[in-house]
């Protein structure tokens, strides 16, 4: 079984040893064994990392994404999770897309003043009611 040195490991997936260590410590991944000090992995958490880092990037929790792995690192992911997450993103993509729109809208905008733009108006009226959602 070839071993991957914590140094080498971090530089292959872009993950700093700290954050390995972390991984480690929450039980994300595994050691297999040490080199003196140094943590030695097997090559799989290379795959592992990559998968926690496209879990992060869905919006997934550590802990979340700690349950998505069997207890020898092997993916298990939750189908009907991930298409709930996707639904989500979705409706993230709908809202940006709208809030792209509409300052394209007011940068381009003919009124004299930004408070002359109707459509200004509608986005500052969206952004009040979204700060008022989010302190909920």
């Amino acid at each position: 079984m070839k071993l991957l040195d914590i140094g080498v490991l971090s530089k292959r997936s872009g993950v700093p040893p700290s954050t390995l260590r972390y991984y480690e410590e929450i039980g994300l991944i595994q050691s297999a064994a040490r080199n003196g000090l140094r943590r030695q992995f097997e090559i799989r958490v290379a795959t592992q990392l990559a998968l926690i880092s496209l879990g992060k990037m869905a919006g997934f929790s550590l802990a979340e994404i700690k349950d998505m792995f069997a207890n020898d690192g092997t993916p298990q992911l939750p189908r009907p999770e991930l298409h709930l997450r996707a639904d989500t993103l979705d409706e993230q993509i709908r809202g940006l897309t709208r809030l792209r729109d509409a300052l394209r809208h007011v940068a381009d905008c003919p009124a004299e003043t930004h408070m002359d733009c109707p459509k200004f108006r509608r986005l500052m009226e969206f952004a009040s009611r979204s700060v008022a959602t989010q302190k909920r």
